[in-house]
């Protein structure tokens, strides 16, 4: 069974019973991942907020007993201000553009979230749609099972890495994990961030146009939120060329979907793979139906070890804050007491 231990930053007694810790429950919002969940069950009385007509009941009978918020899905500001106790929510997942972080921060309350444990994965991933795009792995793949091999000949040549150039759109933690996997593919890499990175030997950008026009394959890891959306427009498809190569695993909201499908449908660029989309689980039937786009269902960080390590530290941010009152891994638009 998941047990609620901290991790060693929490200072705490691995082997030890856990304890009930809070008086009032950890409410859950949305389908959690069931390691959290049986986690959190361990260390405090957990409850699920219902969806749908049963949820006005619910929140009339426990809203203003809840301090502590676990999530799987967005809330907006109307649901967070049901609960007038709450201190601290804990998000499942990187990405916290789906929370009103602002809002929380007015009233005191920290929001986490679970960086650093699926760096990994997602850096594999993104280069995994790269190798897919550049060489068409997907539609090859489709080929041999449609028994074409054998009824029409060998699959079409396709493009290589060879003489290539790798732009990485957002070197945060997961840009700078794609650049050093790029590396051992002897890529060339240039980037694009808030600012240039003193500490990198890659060469710097001051948009993303400008970035699209130096490479030939773009990789996007932008979170997302007003800063960033549709940042990734025609005019970088079209800087990006007809040999170009786009790939996202960061934020669909950070990319002008519809610019991308015409670039893709027109041949302003040569192809795309796709981890994420503007309106998930939606994808447009136009990407669907091109033979030169390699999508995937949000999967980046979906390994089992990965799940388990962001269960982990949704547990360990709840109980390290109701036990220290400081969070482990809080977004930098919220307070932790220092």
């Amino acid at each position: 069974m998941f047990s609620a231990i901290f991790t060693a930053e929490t200072a705490a007694h691995p082997g030890a019973e856990p304890q009930l810790m809070l008086a009032n429950p950890v409410l859950i919002v949305g389908p959690l991942n069931p390691l959290a969940t049986s986690g959190l069950s361990a260390a405090t009385r957990t409850l699920h907020l219902p969806e749908g007509s049963d949820q006005a009941a619910f929140l009339e009978c426990h809203a203003g007993e809840i301090e502590a918020l676990v999530l799987a899905r967005a809330v907006d500001v109307p649901l967070v201000d049901r609960f007038p106790r709450l201190r601290i929510i804990a998000n499942f997942g990187v990405g916290y553009d789906n929370l009103p972080t602002l809002h929380c921060a007015s009233r005191g309350i920290i929001v986490t979230h679970t960086p650093h444990v699926l760096t990994d994965d997602v850096a594999d991933t993104a280069i995994a749609l790269m190798l897919m795009a550049v060489r068409r792995f997907g539609a090859a793949e489709r080929y041999l099972r449609a028994g074409r091999w054998s009824a029409e000949g060998m699959f079409p040549l396709t493009g290589s890495l060879k003489g290539r150039t790798l732009g990485v759109l957002g070197l945060g933690r997961i840009g700078r994990a794609v650049a050093r996997r790029a590396e051992g593919f002897g890529l060339p890499i240039a980037y694009h961030d808030i600012a240039p990175a003193p500490d990198l030997s890659y060469t710097f950008h001051a948009s993303a146009r400008e970035l699209a026009k130096a490479v030939d394959i773009l990789i996007a890891v932008l979170p997302g939120g007003p800063g960033t959306l549709r940042m990734v427009d025609a005019g970088v498809f079209e800087a990006l060329g007809p040999d170009g190569i786009f790939v996202n695993v960061g934020r669909g909201t950070a990319v002008d979907q519809p610019a991308l499908i015409a670039a893709l449908q027109s041949g302003t660029i040569a192809g795309a793979g796709l981890d994420v989309y503007e309106s998930e689980p939606g994808v447009p039937q136009a990407l669907l139906d091109m033979e030169h786009v390699v999508l995937l269902p949000h999967v980046a960080s979906g390994s089992h070890a990965t799940r388990e390590a962001m269960s982990r530290l949704v547990v360990d941010n709840i109980t390290a804050f109701f036990t220290t009152g400081k969070a482990l891994t809080p977004v930098p638009e919220t307070p932790n007491p220092a």
